[in-house]
């Protein structure tokens, strides 16, 4: 038999219920503040001087986008446009569209001025350079 974790459930279930209601064109989350993280879906890894994040947003102009960092956080936010085309009906309709806004939290300080992002195939990528206060530093050892 599995655990049960109660946490678990009722998060699975906020975050449902969160996307019933934006699909019935209620833009807020059931519960104020939770905020939608899931768009833009991203991937983020760390290398030894660095972190990657990846961002999928296909159909989005990269001029529209707006991305800030404030202590730890990045945040990206724009519009995804809707649809428009006049003749014919809608069989199925997966893909959202209005504003978005997604923060991430970094692992460490990064060296903000240093930050670095491309767009290419509809794949945001941004390197962000670690602070160097917090990168490994080598001490010599004297040998007496």
């Amino acid at each position: 038999m599995t655990g049960f974790d109660l946490f678990k459930e009722m998060d699975s279930f906020t975050r449902e219920m969160d996307q019933v209601f934006r699909d019935l064109g209620f833009g807020r989350p059931l519960v104020p503040g939770s905020g939608y993280r899931g768009y833009p879906r991203i991937n983020l890894r760390e290398n030894q001087d660095t972190y990657i994040l990846e961002a999928q947003l296909p159909g989005i102009d990269p001029k529209e986008l707006e991305m800030t960092i404030l202590k730890g956080t990045l945040t990206l936010s724009g519009e995804r446009k809707a649809f428009t085309e006049e003749q014919g009906s809608w069989h199925r309709r997966e893909r959202g569209f209005g504003k978005f806004m997604r923060s991430i939290d970094i692992p460490a300080e990064i060296d903000g001025d240093k930050v670095r992002a491309d767009y290419k195939d509809g794949l945001l990528t941004v390197t962000l350079p670690k602070a160097a206060s917090v990168l490994p530093k080598r001490i010599e050892i004297q040998a007496n």
